[in-house]
């Protein structure tokens, strides 16, 4: 069988990578008889790009032009093949895609969830646990679909005391009623192993295709996982070494490809925190995609008012993880406020404060602002004491 998506990427150089030709098939396979106007809406690319990546795929003899774009038999088969359509419920999947009345519709799953969210072990708010509500952990699974980031894809939770994987497995499940296994799988990475165990219980009675793993964040994940997966999520502890930490163990492991997304749940901040959680983005080569307020509930997360918002990320050619080797600074938000640490400039030998109630919260917003008296960024830390 022609790897049409491959083919075409050869004869086409596009800004948005190889993804767009994805998306574009796909969306043609689930479509059919889409207008070249509602691909390039539903893609966010211009029209003349669209017909070009259309007109390239009608040469390969993977879409045919009749009242609109829709596959060719050799097209959708490809489709079914590549990203494991068999077996799937197209109805339920197009109703999620067109934002249906999802509650209703998933009415099963939510009371699955709602069964085990209780059961869940207690937070430990020494590394920021919190827990989501089984409405907020079912929507970003499907929000994962409406990505096209959930059938037949590798994805990666970086931390899941959310059940998100769960979430993602009971929504497959539905998806694929009656196939014996499809070509997605999902696997958990987190440092608490009771959440580990009670996701691992779940998946092994419910069928679920999940695996979990124990890592320490701070450490370099695992070599044979680099590479390996479309998309991930993670609700990082809301500090921006947090964040930098894990969406940077997250990108280590995706595939080096352009459009892959990142589903980053954050508390809503201030302007000034945002800009520099968006400086970070930048440095990481990412792209904002979208950004979803009050998307994430989350039960007894009074200081946060209960709310946060999904940031929708997008990987580029130049997506690379900031932190990459081990990482030893305050983390998480107890350490991040109670902690009092002194650094000296390597250009000036200049010394500047970090920490609980200074200038500067993390050291990480200082290298990314600069040395108050020369503006360099290279730092060493001379001095540590909590407050």
């Amino acid at each position: 069988m022609k790897n049409y998506i491959e083919l075409a990427s050869k004869r086409i150089t596009l800004q948005e990578g190889v993804q767009a030709i994805e998306q574009l098939l796909l969306e043609s396979f689930v479509n059919p008889g889409i207008s070249t106007k509602e691909l390039a809406r539903k893609l966010l690319l211009p029209v003349p790009v669209t017909a070009a990546i259309k007109k390239e795929l009608i040469k390969l003899g993977a879409l045919r032009q009749d009242r609109g774009v829709c596959c060719t038999e050799e097209g959708a088969e490809y489709v079914r093949q590549k990203w494991g359509f068999d077996g799937l419920d197209m109805d339920l999947y197009r109703k999620l895609l067109e934002d249906c009345d999802w509650k209703a519709e998933l009415a099963d799953i939510l009371s699955r969830l709602y069964e085990w969210f209780p059961a869940r072990p207690q937070v430990n708010v020494e590394i920021d646990q919190s827990k989501c509500t089984p409405e907020t952990s079912l929507r970003r699974a499907i929000l994962c679909l409406k990505h096209h980031a959930l059938i037949g894809s590798r994805i990666l939770c970086v931390g899941d005391d959310d059940l998100v994987s769960v979430s993602l497995g009971l929504l497959l499940k539905r998806l694929f009623p009656e196939a014996v296994q499809h070509k997605a799988w999902i696997t958990v990475v987190d440092i608490d192993d009771r959440f580990l165990a009670f996701i691992a219980d779940i998946a092994w009675r419910e069928g679920l295709p999940i695996s979990g793993h124990r890592a320490d964040l701070r450490k370099p994940l695992s070599q044979k996982q680099l590479g390996a997966f479309d998309c991930f999520f993670t609700d990082p502890p809301y500090t921006l070494p947090g964040m930098s930490l894990f969406v940077s163990r997250g990108i280590s492991l995706l595939k080096q490809k352009t459009g892959l997304p990142i589903f980053l749940s954050f508390a809503h901040k201030s302007p000034a925190f945002m800009l520099d959680m968006q400086r970070e983005f930048i440095r990481m080569g990412l792209m904002v995609s979208e950004i979803i307020p009050h998307f994430n509930e989350y039960e007894g997360a009074e200081m946060i008012g209960n709310r946060g918002q999904m940031i929708v990320l997008k990987t580029t050619e130049q997506t690379t993880p900031k932190i990459k080797g081990g990482f030893d600074d305050a983390l998480y938000t107890g350490e991040v406020k109670r902690t009092m640490r002194t650094y000296r400039c390597r250009e000036c030998n200049g010394s500047v404060q970090v920490g609980f109630q200074q200038r500067f919260s993390t050291i990480e917003m200082l290298k990314m602002r600069g040395c108050p008296r020369c503006q360099h960024h290279t730092f060493d830390l001379v001095n540590k004491k909590s407050v």
